[in-house]
């Protein structure tokens, strides 16, 4: 194997293992893991090829971006489990607290959102 061979070929390995490791730490590398409450607003199964649920729940509080306005804290969500999204869609308008995974990136089969729901830690009727 001559001398430019071999340099093309330990480049090119490193390029595909430099490519490799953004995607890892783009689309599959946890960022965050958290566990986020809230009353659940709604859950839906949707998606052009690939079907997905996607979710969102309505926090308490209330926040504020500009002065003077006032709005909900709501959290979008991907579920990934396919039991989870039944239990929740069997259970809207209750409270919620959902362990989630947050990513850098979403990926098509994974869900629209960042955030994906991947278990129920608790649910009961909304306090009045």
């Amino acid at each position: 194997m001559t001398t430019s061979k071999k340099v093309f070929s330990i480049v090119t390995v490193l390029i595909v293992l430099i490519l490799a490791g953004i995607i890892y730490y783009r689309y599959y590398f946890v960022f965050g893991e958290g566990v986020k409450a809230g009353e659940l607003n709604f859950i839906v199964k949707k998606g052009y090829l690939f079907k997905t649920y996607e979710g969102k729940i309505i926090q308490s509080g209330i926040r504020s971006r500009q002065t003077g306005t006032v709005q909900s804290n709501e959290f979008e969500f991907s579920v990934s489990d396919e039991e989870v999204a039944k239990k929740m869609m069997a259970n809207s308008g209750k409270f919620f607290e959902l362990h989630y995974k947050e990513y850098k990136g979403a990926l098509p089969w994974r869900g629209f959102s960042v955030y994906v729901v991947d278990s129920v830690v608790t649910m009961h009727d909304p306090l009045p």
